[in-house]
């Protein structure tokens, strides 16, 4: 169902490198995060902490847990906007819930970024959207 979930977070000035790390690992527990230092626009520092997982395991209970965690008829509403044309399905949650171990997925602003391969072929946006609306409609 899914190739690999490549994910991204900022780690702005003032909040802590620890906690938006662990923030990720409640989200996808075998992250492998790298760190890479950049500068803002008004030369801050920003450490950008990102990787990819792509063990078909890792993924299968990725899926599992976000159609058990999240609202699933926003989820699905929402699938048009979120994939693109090569069959990229992109979620933001929400970096302190996430620590506390809850998902919420946000439309726009500061959050831990996935983008989801899904698996289609051939890789179009229509096939994966069918793809995980059947999977959201046969988990519901």
């Amino acid at each position: 169902m899914i190739h690999n979930i490549k994910f991204r977070a900022f780690v702005y000035e003032n909040e802590s490198i620890d906690e938006i790390t662990q923030s990720i690992l409640n989200i996808l527990p075998e992250a492998d995060i790298e760190a890479e230092e950049a500068e803002g626009l008004l030369e801050d520092k920003i450490i950008i902490l990102s990787g990819v997982v792509s063990k078909k395991r890792y993924t299968k209970t990725f899926f599992k847990t976000l159609l058990d965690s999240v609202d699933l008829e926003k989820l699905n509403d929402d699938l048009e906007l979120k994939i693109d044309e090569k069959g990229n399905w992109f979620l933001r949650f929400d970096k302190d819930d996430a620590l506390d171990e809850k998902w919420t997925i946000l439309d726009k602003g500061d959050a831990i970024h996935l983008k989801v391969k899904i698996a289609a072929f051939p890789a179009k946006k229509q096939i994966a959207v069918d793809k995980v609306r059947e999977a959201i409609e046969s988990h519901s």
